[in-house]
């Protein structure tokens, strides 16, 4: 099937998540490959971007890594063939004022028990007046049920948003959710899938010998992005404090 087809894009308005397969060359994922290593080990640095969702506080093992805004630290990435597609789909199904917000990685290190609880996206972001919004999870390893590929609880964006509480300080915000109303979707290197920003969602810990790496591209409007950046956020975990005292 057409990754531009109708059928795709009524598919995503009706469950909020669509799986594409083979997005990215061999070629192509061998670069992110790299690139994604040398963050993984700071060859750059990501003062004030890098976290464990997990909420470990070791600083010598992180379990669930999450780097903000490579293509901050790394402009030229936005010229690279993931971000040029990434904008096309997100266009494709959310119309054309649609721009990149924020770029992540996420790494769930090799015999991780800890799993990405289930949560809306949405519950993370400021409440905006247009809530088209959209993140495209890019595998770059094999992601698999044993390692923490991602499952969707189909239609879910169509509800009103859940409750979300945060167990912890510092650890990820999370809700009720389960396997049994959800859809698993296993990745090979180099496909995707995309949710809209209100389907619940989650990920199981990596029980495997290896890392399970994703590149994630986040989409909204233009007016949007701008509406959060006069509200002090930008996606680096700190509110500006010029706005945060408005």
């Amino acid at each position: 099937m057409d990754t531009y087809s109708k059928e795709n894009k009524i598919f995503f308005e009706e469950n909020g998540y669509l799986k594409l397969t083979n997005i990215l060359d061999v070629k192509q994922v061998e670069f992110y490959d790299k690139i994604y290593n040398d963050f993984i080990n700071n060859k750059y640095d990501t003062s004030g971007l890098r976290s464990d969702l997990s909420g470990g506080k070791n600083k010598n093992q992180e379990y669930i890594t999450q780097i903000m805004l490579p293509s901050k630290i790394l402009p030229f990435l936005k010229q690279k063939p993931m971000h040029d597609i990434g904008l096309k789909l997100a266009r494709f199904l959310l119309g054309d004022d649609i721009i990149l917000d924020f770029d992540m990685l996420i790494n769930k290190a090799p015999h991780t028990s800890k799993e990405t609880p289930w949560h809306q996206d949405a519950a993370y972001w400021l409440d905006m007046p247009d809530k088209r919004a959209l993140s495209i999870w890019f595998s770059i390893d094999k992601a698999t049920l044993d390692n923490g590929c991602m499952w969707y609880t189909p239609k879910s964006h169509l509800s009103p948003l859940r409750k979300h509480f945060q167990p912890r300080k510092g650890g990820a915000l999370q809700c009720e959710g389960s396997e049994k109303e959800s859809v698993s979707i296993p990745l090979n290197p180099g496909s995707c899938v995309i949710h809209h920003g209100k389907t619940l969602h989650y990920s199981r810990g990596n029980s495997t010998n290896s890392n399970r790496r994703a590149f994630i591209l986040n989409y909204r409007p233009k007016e949007m992005v701008e509406f959060e950046r006069k509200n002090g956020y930008d996606h680096t975990g700190v509110i500006k404090q010029e706005n945060k005292n408005k």
